[in-house]
C-alpha cells in the first residue's frame, strides 16, 4: 500500500469536521505525503492531503502549501480547511475537476501551461513569504546572486500537478519560494526537453512568459548549467532512471545555449 494511504486513514477524525464520508479513494500520482485522498460527502468532493504530526520536513512544507494558499488561489485549489489533532496535521481542499496535462510536442495543453506559470509570475508575493529566499540551486553555481529576486515561484511544475479542466490548476504547493522570476519557466523547458521537445521548441513554449522575456540571457544561463550539475550530483547517489532523464534534458538544454554544466 503507497503511503498515500495509510493503514491507519484518520476517516473519524476527518468527518468529524466536514461530515459524513460516502466515499473515499486515493489519487493515481503523487506518493510524498503521508496521506492524499479524495472524500466525498454529501455536500461536496474535497481534496486532503496530510502529515504525521511531527516536527520537520514534509510538515514543515504542508505548513508552508497552508500560508500561501490564499495569494495563488488565481492558480490553485482553495484551502477549506485545517484540521489538526496529536497524531495528523491535514488540509482540506477543494477537489477541482480535470485532467493532468500533456507536456509531449504538439500538445494543445502547453500555451495553457505556460499561462498559469505566467499568471503565477503576476502574483505579489505577500508577507509570508518575506524569508523564503530560494538557494536550492546555490550550491551547484558560482554565481547564485543571479537566481535571487522577489517573484513568488512555484517551483514544482510537472505533469501531475498541472490539471487541466474548465481552467488551469497548480497543485501541490509544497515548497514556494522567493527568486528570480525565470526559474519557473526554465523548469518548465526542462521538464519539455524531458518529454520529447527540442530546446528551441521548449524554450518557445515559455517565449511569452514576462518573467522569461525580461530576464538576462547570462542569469538564464548560468541556471542552466547549475541544473546539468545538480541533476548529475542526484544521479550520482541515486539510480532512479527519472534522474538520468532529467540530466540528459538539462545537457540537451545547456549544449543549445551553448553553456558548460
Amino acid at each position: 500500500m503507497p503511503d498515500a494511504m495509510p493503514a491507519d486513514v484518520p476517516l473519524d477524525l476527518l468527518q468529524r469536521h466536514i461530515g459524513t464520508i460516502t466515499a473515499h479513494r486515493p489519487p493515481h500520482a503523487g506518493y510524498m505525503s503521508d496521506l492524499l485522498l479524495f472524500v466525498d460527502t454529501d455536500a461536496q468532493r474535497y481534496f486532503v492531503k496530510g502529515q504525521r504530526n511531527r516536527p520537520g520536513g514534509r510538515l514543515d512544507s504542508l505548513k508552508r502549501e497552508e500560508a500561501i494558499n490564499p495569494f495563488v488561489r488565481p492558480v490553485a485549489p482553495s484551502l477549506r480547511q485545517r484540521i489538526e489533532d496529536a497524531d495528523w496535521y491535514i488540509l482540506v481542499f477543494d477537489a477541482v475537476e480535470g485532467r493532468h496535462a500533456s507536456f509531449l510536442p504538439g500538445s494543445s495543453d502547453l500555451p495553457a501551461v505556460a499561462g498559469a506559470l505566467d499568471r503565477v509570475g503576476s502574483i505579489r508575493a505577500p508577507e509570508v513569504a518575506k524569508d523564503w529566499t530560494e538557494h536550492r540551486w546555490d550550491r551547484f553555481s558560482d554565481t547564485p546572486e543571479l537566481f535571487r529576486g522577489d517573484a513568488l515561484l512555484y517551483t514544482d511544475i510537472n505533469e501531475d500537478n498541472v490539471l487541466i479542466g474548465a481552467d488551469v490548476h497548480l497543485v501541490d504547493w509544497a515548497w514556494p519560494t522567493l527568486g528570480a522570476g525565470f526559474i519557473d519557466p526554465a523548469l518548465l523547458v526542462i521538464q519539455l526537453i524531458a518529454a520529447g521537445h527540442a530546446a528551441a521548441d521548449a524554450e518557445a513554449v515559455v517565449a511569452e512568459c514576462r518573467q522569461w522575456r525580461s530576464a538576462d540571457p547570462p542569469a538564464i544561463d548560468a541556471f542552466c548549467a547549475a541544473n546539468v550539475r545538480m541533476w548529475g550530483a542526484r544521479q550520482e547517489r541515486s539510480s532512479a532512471a527519472w534522474f538520468g532523464v532529467m540530466l540528459d534534458a538539462c545537457r540537451v538544454w545547456a549544449k543549445h545555449r551553448g553553456v558548460a554544466g
